[in-house]
This record gives structure tokens, sequence and C-alpha cells, in this order.
């Protein structure tokens, strides 16, 4: 018996595709037979730009014969979660390395970086709690925001790096807990935000300071305490490590609580051994003179896009979604894999193209971009 309403799922599924369609934002995986920033899309040769694999390290010799070796040893996956015998050998190696590379006192590791934001938020945030978050932070800390509002917290929402909006709302909230959130380095616009005053301005109202370092490749690593304030770290295992999964780095006390309360880690199964070996291989590669090299040499060719610019993020703003796709597909012609961003991972009016540069593409494929750029500003789309 039908009690009234739009009851059918395969309608209200049909509408929704229908709705997504109509508004000229489908979207699709494209497959992409790469090794590194090089491989085929129906069958013809692409140099990527798209990628966050921001050193080459998914195809480095050292990190792939890491999880060959650890697939061998423990196996194809870890069979259950880290607290029911999910757990290995390699797992408490790398999260002794996260931490030492993160300079904290401990680090606790996630299946993936939105995992630790969510699994972060979510238990730090509750009742007399406010957070504080950037406007244009990631999903996931958007996510873990309403999952602590769920649980309780305040959460307010402060314009893009307006330190003095900030300040002031902190200071309308003294008496309370309160925490700071924020990316390091912005995921679609490639800016930085100014660790060292956020962490000022949180110290003068007793905050705690969250920094997502997914995309800080470039950046120093932030200290413990920095300016009188604590500093937690969040990061991935997926872009500089090339690797898969995700963790937060901080004080012993806040590890300790996330291992015993954070969901999206006692209800997961652990990540699987061949990524935590790559993701250690990675950080001894991270440290290393050969790792400062190719750190220098990913500066070196930000510098030469966009000369200023701090980190491999360089977006190009052209707009709407018309135009900024019309523009993916002129560098896909010439065999450049440049994606369009758009709504609404964007904001309306603001579609571009995002541009992601690793230390793997060679000076021929930057001279491609670079000449591909140049047309199109002749063509007058910038």
């Amino acid at each position: 018996m039908n009690g009234g309403g739009d009851t059918s799922w395969s309608e209200w599924l049909d509408s929704q595709t229908a709705s997504i369609h109509a508004s000229g934002q489908w979207r699709a995986p494209r497959s992409f037979d790469a090794h590194g920033p090089v491989g085929e899309i129906d069958g013809r040769h692409v140099v990527s730009f798209a990628s966050n694999d921001y050193l080459g390290l998914t195809t480095h010799p050292r990190v792939r014969q890491a999880a060959i070796e650890a697939a061998e040893r423990w196996g194809t996956g870890s069979g259950a979660s880290r607290l029911v015998v999910g757990s290995r050998p390699i797992h408490h190696d790398l999260e002794t390395s996260i931490a030492h590379w993160r300079k904290a006192e401990a680090a606790i590791l996630f299946p993936t970086g939105f995992a630790a934001n969510l699994g972060l938020l979510a238990t730090i945030g509750g009742p007399g709690v406010v957070i504080h978050s950037d406007e244009l932070n990631h999903a996931s800390i958007i996510d873990g925001c309403r999952l602590a509002r769920a649980n309780g917290a305040r959460v307010m929402i402060y314009p893009h790096l307006d330190r003095s909006a900030l300040a002031a709302n902190l200071a309308h909230n003294d008496g309370v807990r309160q925490v700071v959130v924020s990316d390091t380095v912005f995921s679609m616009d490639g800016d930085v935000a100014p660790v060292g005053e956020l962490a000022a301005i949180c110290a003068r109202h007793h905050a705690l300071l969250i920094v997502d370092e997914a995309h800080a490749v470039l950046e120093p690593v932030p200290a413990a305490e920095m300016n009188g304030a604590i500093v937690v770290q969040v990061g991935t295992l997926s872009k500089t490590l090339g690797a898969l999964g995700g963790f937060v780095a901080g004080p012993r006390s806040l590890i300790d609580l996330l291992v015993n309360r954070a969901r999206t880690y006692i209800f997961t199964t652990a990540p699987s051994p061949a990524d935590a070996g790559a993701a250690l291989a990675a950080i001894a590669l991270l440290q290393s003179p050969e790792g400062a090299a190719m750190t220098d040499r990913l500066k070196g060719l930000v510098a030469r896009v966009r000369p200023g610019h701090r980190s491999p993020i360089i977006p190009i703003v052209l707009g709407d979604e018309a135009t900024a796709l019309d523009a993916a597909r002129k560098f896909l012609d010439r065999g450049l894999l440049v994606p369009a961003i758009r709504p609404p991972t964007v904001p309306a009016g603001s579609s571009r193209l995002r541009i992601a540069l690793s230390a793997a593409h060679t000076d021929e494929q930057i001279d491609m971009l670079i000449d591909a750029l140049r047309s199109m500003e002749m063509d007058g789309e910038q």
C-alpha cells in the first residue's frame, strides 16, 4: 500500500542522476594506464599533470620493492582491525617512523587521510567544544566537523585565511575548549596557511591547532608546540609518500585516546602490509640526500611554471564550467592531462584547471606544459 509520497527508489535514483546530467556536472572516472606521470588514455600517449604523486615515489624502485617484500612476508591484507589481530609489526614500525618524521611524541595510522580527519575531529568534538574551520578546508575536514557537530560540538567557519576574523571568533568563545583546524596547503588553490600565525592566535586563546599536511610537500614540518600552542598534524601516505593511508601525529595522550575512541580506527581493517611497507620506505627515502634532491627539483619545476608560488598545486581559474572543460580538452589534444575542476568541488564561477607538478616530470614535459599555457594566454582564455 502506498502511503503517499515518492516511495520508488528506482524513480528517485533516476531523478537524481538526471538532475546531475541536466546541471552539466556529470562525472565518470577515466581509465589512465599509467606508470608515473606517463601513460595512455584511449590509446593516446598522455603526460599527466593531475596526480598528487609529488615526488614520483609511486614508481621508485625502493618503494616498490618494500611493498613487494611486505606482501610476501605478511600477505596482501591485514585481515582485521588493528585491535583485533590486524596489527602487524610493520604498522608499529611505520607509526614510530611517522612520529619521528613529524617531530611528534606519537602517531596513529588510519586507512586514509580522509578517515584520519573523520576520526580525529569526531573524537575531540563534543559538548563544550568549539571548532573553528577555514572555509576552504578539504572535504574530509568538513565532514569531520559535521560528525563533531552531531556529537554536540559547535562549528564556526571563518573566511579563508582571515586571521582577524578567526581571532575575533576565538575571543568571543573564550572560556571553553576550542580547536582551530586548517589545511596547510589548500588542495584547489595551492595557497599556504600561515601556520606560525595560526599557532600564535591559538596560544592566546588556549586553543588546539590541527593542520592537515596532505599537500605540504614543500613546507617545513611544524613543531609539536609552536608559538605556545599544541599542534596536531593530520597527513596522508598517498601523496608525498606514494602509498596509501593516513595518520595523526601529536601528543601521546591524544594518540592513545584515538586508539580507544576513533571509530574510523577501531572499526575498520588495518592498512595492507604492502602500503605500510611502501610508506615506511618512502619516509626513509624522503629523509635521505636523494629525497632532498627530489624536493629541490620539485621546487625548481614550480618556479619555472609559476615563479614565487609555494606549492606544486597551480590553479588556472577560468570562471565558468564550459570554459574550463574546453580548456582541459585542448590540453588533452596536446597530450597533456590537466583536469578541469568545477562545482561542487570549487565555488560556482571559479571553475579552473588544476595543475599538479611532480619531481618525476622531465624538463621536456614541463616545456610542453608551459607552451600550452602560453597558447591558452594567446587565445585569451586566461
